[in-house]
């Protein structure tokens, strides 16, 4: 029970993944060739799956280094951005801004913040920068007639580290079959590594959020930046829920005034 538990969290953990089809498929190949070799008495088939039972354990390190990266990193990191609260507040709201330009417009747009995980490796996919973001800045960048609008905008450390940049295209099967390469583009990057994706659709402005593989859309102006700070600022969204509740609190201690004085 104990070994078929763990098999079960490892599967639900990596199914997602590029990877869980090689790993469906791995078990199934030792499933029947072991099932072969004892319906058929195949000694020399059993000795070697038996010799090659030992070695995958550094197989499956192997096949799925991006997941235990991605795991690892996670799980080691402590900060999202490293850099000041007025720092965050301030890029937030002009990326906000220009999401919410390029909406409006109905400009396509593709952006990829960088997290634990490094992106560089789709940051050589295009062109380096290192660039202050500006709401004009982005509209330039993603104008259909300029050469670096057909791809995505990787986002270091509140600055524009690279533009046209190529992300990978998820292969899973998604239940709204008219996603577009942006979008999957952006569910792609997210399986792969801890960054956030966001997407503004070109045909209807549509804004949406992609974490961990998992697309929001269709969100409000308002709805993505309440997204955006929950995601990138969750200190200051605890203490705002908590001076809230402390001044339900007061509010429900409050003595009862006189009948004839009109509330606040």
């Amino acid at each position: 029970m104990i070994l078929w538990i763990g098999l079960y969290q490892i599967y639900s953990a990596f199914r997602k993944t590029r990877g869980a089809r090689i790993l469906v498929g791995l078990v199934l190949l030792l499933v029947v060739l072991s099932l072969l070799s004892l319906l058929l008495d195949l000694r020399v088939i059993w000795w070697v799956l038996y010799k090659v039972l030992a070695l995958m354990a550094l197989a499956l390190i192997i096949i799925f280094q991006p997941e235990l990266r991605n795991a690892l990193a996670r799980l080691g990191s402590s900060k999202l951005f490293m850099f000041s609260k007025t720092q965050k507040h301030e890029f937030l709201d002009t990326f906000c801004d220009a999401v919410t330009q390029l909406s409006k417009k109905r400009i396509g747009a593709l952006f990829a913040f960088e997290r634990a995980i490094s992106l560089k490796d789709h940051l050589e996919t295009g062109v380096p920068l290192d660039a202050i973001l500006s709401p004009e800045f982005a509209l330039t960048i993603f104008h259909p007639k300029t050469a670096l609008h057909d791809g995505g905008m990787i986002i270091s450390k509140n600055r524009v580290a690279a533009a046209g940049c190529v992300f990978p295209v998820s292969s899973r099967e998604l239940e709204d079959r008219s996603t577009g390469l942006r979008h999957r583009a952006a569910i792609g990057i997210t399986e792969e590594t801890d960054c956030v994706a966001v997407v503004v659709s070109e045909e209807t402005g549509q804004i949406s959020i992609c974490v961990d593989g998992k697309l929001e859309r269709n969100l409000k102006k308002d709805e993505f930046r309440t997204r955006m700070e929950a995601i990138f600022l969750p200190e200051d969204n605890n203490n705002e829920e908590d001076a809230e509740k402390e001044l339900a609190g007061e509010a429900g201690d409050a003595p009862g005034r006189d009948s004839d004085l009109v509330s606040d």
